[in-house]
C-alpha cells in the first residue's frame, strides 16, 4: 500500500513538473515567435481583379488585360504563382501596362460580359468564359492577352518561367506587337525562339 501510495505521489509531481516544463515552453514559443510576416504586402505584388473589374477600369483608363487563366488542382499553374507571379520585374510590368486577371476556369460564378452571361458547364467542368477565352482548348495554366477593345491578342497554353513572361508582357504591353513579327522581335533581344522555363 506504501509503495502505491509513494508511487501515484511521484506520478502526480511528474504530471504536474511536465504541465509547468510544457507551459513555460508554450508560453516561451508566444513570447519569441515573431509575428509571421506575409509573402507580399498586397500593394507589392501584382493587383489582381476580376474579368469584370478589368472590363469597367478598361472602358474609362485602356490597357491590355493580362488573363492567367488557371485551375485549382493545376500544378503548374500553382508555379506560376511561386515564381514567375512573384517576379519584382513581372509585378513592375504587370502594375503598370495591364490589368491583371486571374480566371479560374473552373468558376461556377456568372460572368457578364458583352451582353452575355457566362456560366459554368457542368458537361465541359469549365465556365463558358474559359471555353471561349481558350477557344475550347482546356489547357491550364494559358496566358490570354486582351487588347484595349476586349478583343483576343494572344493565348499561351503552359507554364512561363520569369523570362519568357517578361518577354511576352513586353511585346504586348509596350505595343511591340504593332511594330515587329514575335519572330522578329525576339531576333531583336537575341533569341530564336521562346524559352518558357526560364
Amino acid at each position: 500500500m506504501g509503495y502505491l501510495r509513494k508511487s501515484s505521489n511521484m506520478k502526480l509531481k511528474f504530471g504536474i513538473y511536465f504541465l509547468l516544463i510544457s507551459a513555460l515552453f508554450i508560453h516561451s514559443d508566444f513570447n519569441t515567435a515573431k509575428p509571421e510576416k506575409s509573402k507580399k504586402n498586397h500593394s507589392e505584388g501584382i493587383h489582381w481583379i476580376s474579368f469584370e473589374e478589368a472590363v469597367k477600369l478598361n472602358a474609362k483608363a485602356p490597357r491590355k488585360i493580362y488573363i492567367d487563366v488557371f485551375t485549382n488542382w493545376c500544378g503548374w499553374c500553382k508555379r506560376m504563382d511561386q515564381t514567375s507571379f512573384e517576379d519584382p520585374k513581372i509585378i513592375q510590368e504587370m502594375n503598370t501596362e495591364y490589368y491583371a486577371v486571374k480566371f479560374n476556369a473552373e468558376t461556377h460564378d456568372s460572368i457578364a460580359f458583352d451582353k452575355h452571361v457566362f456560366t459554368y458547364l457542368p458537361q465541359y467542368k469549365a465556365n463558358e468564359l474559359a471555353l471561349a477565352l481558350l477557344h475550347g482548348e482546356m489547357a491550364y495554366p494559358t496566358t490570354v492577352i486582351l487588347d484595349q477593345d476586349t478583343k483576343i491578342l494572344s493565348r499561351i497554353p503552359g507554364y512561363l518561367g520569369p523570362d519568357a513572361l517578361q518577354e511576352i508582357l513586353n511585346y504586348f504591353g509596350k505595343n511591340n506587337h504593332l511594330k515587329l513579327t514575335w519572330n522578329q522581335y525576339l531576333k531583336s533581344l537575341g533569341h530564336d525562339t521562346l524559352s518558357r522555363k526560364n
